[in-house]
């Protein structure tokens, strides 16, 4: 029995209000095999798979700019920062894996393309080279980045929750450990 929905404490997107999210379930109505049936309702694995299609994106985003900062950082931080941001990089690349493979275990399509990252994250993408941030500014970048992708996980894990959805809330408890030790890291090299 699914517990009771928790309220929406989350904030809206960059744009102000949710953005639609409409993954398309795998296997397809024509598709032959069994369907799905993990315990969980397939209008509870589409709303989650929805919130973790976010979390993806956001994700996803993060991992994009803490690279860009490992390839454009300079000053004196640099050889630290460097390290700092390969390591976080490595580390959220592997995780993107995850989170599309517990999309997929719901039985929905992964986003998967920058055009659908950007629709659907709430982090805004960093210009890029031409308009490089100084160390302080890109590191600020992702502390309010990894802050960022903290709330979009509070929120799906609020939905798995309401489901009893266990893997999903480990993988996002796992994540937001990550994440909140990343902006706390981070965080420190300003004060």
């Amino acid at each position: 029995m699914a517990k009771p929905s928790k309220s929406d404490k989350s904030k809206p997107g960059k744009s102000g209000k949710e953005t639609p999210v409409n993954p398309a379930a795998s296997p397809g109505p024509n598709d032959r095999g069994p369907s799905i049936d993990i315990g969980i309702s397939p209008a509870d694995r589409k709303k989650i798979a929805e919130g973790l299609s976010r979390f993806l994106a956001d994700s996803y985003t993060l991992y994009l700019k803490t690279h860009n900062f490992h390839w454009n950082v300079t000053g004196p931080m640099f050889n630290s920062l460097h390290v700092m941001f390969e390591t976080q990089y490595n580390e959220q690349w592997t995780a993107l894996d995850e989170i599309a493979e517990r999309i997929r275990a719901l039985g929905f399509n992964a986003p998967g393309s920058y055009a659908e990252f950007v629709r659907l994250s709430s982090i805004p993408e960093e210009p890029g080279l031409s308009d490089a941030a100084d160390w302080r500014e890109m590191v600020r970048q992702l502390v309010v980045g990894n802050e960022a992708v903290c709330r979009t996980a509070r929120k799906v894990l609020d939905q798995a929750d309401d489901v009893d959805d266990a893997p999903t809330e480990d993988l996002l408890t796992q994540r937001l450990q990550t994440h909140e030790k990343y902006a706390w890291m981070l965080r420190s090299l300003l004060q």
